[in-house]
């Protein structure tokens, strides 16, 4: 699966990614961590309007464990993609019908984004945050189309420890 070229680019981001930023995803391939989150973040600062390298980011950053990093990298994705899609900047204030969040585009990521933000809280041990993100989506989501089980089941398996 390529998140960023394929079908589930379309389906998460909502069109085609722009081939320079492409170009420096490329470089990421095989090369060290050093690498990989200089051409990322050389993406991010590059093209800030850019959805993807937000997600490659703070994706990459979360799988080294470095979950500070990530939430910063997700909350400023949040902010470009609360813009584009024409949201509150306040995520607390957006309701259901302010877009809608099973279309591809700026608002399904946004929705995929506070998503990654409620995961990165319970893997950080903010059980209130997490648990205040989780009931926001599930308004916005009720039929659950990004998959919220998977956090809602880590943050009961967190608790029970």
């Amino acid at each position: 699966m390529n998140l960023i070229t394929g079908i589930e680019s379309t389906d998460l981001f909502g069109g085609n990614v722009p081939s320079p930023v492409l170009q420096l995803i490329e470089r990421t391939h095989g090369g060290s961590n050093d690498d990989v989150a200089a051409a990322l973040w050389t993406a991010v600062l590059s093209y800030p309007r850019c959805l993807p390298p937000y997600y490659l980011l703070y994706k990459f950053h979360a799988n080294r464990g470095e979950l500070g990093e990530a939430q910063e990298v997700a909350t400023k994705a949040l902010a470009v993609a609360a813009r584009q899609a024409s949201l509150d900047s306040d995520w607390c204030a957006v309701q259901p019908g302010d877009t809608d969040f099973t279309v591809p585009g700026p608002g399904r990521f946004w929705l995929f984004t506070l998503k990654a933000l409620a995961f990165f809280s319970v893997r950080r041990g903010e059980r209130a945050v997490a648990l205040k993100l989780i009931a926001k989506l599930r308004r916005l989501d009720p039929i659950d189309c990004i998959g919220l089980d998977v956090v809602e089941a880590l943050l009961a398996q967190s608790g029970s420890r």
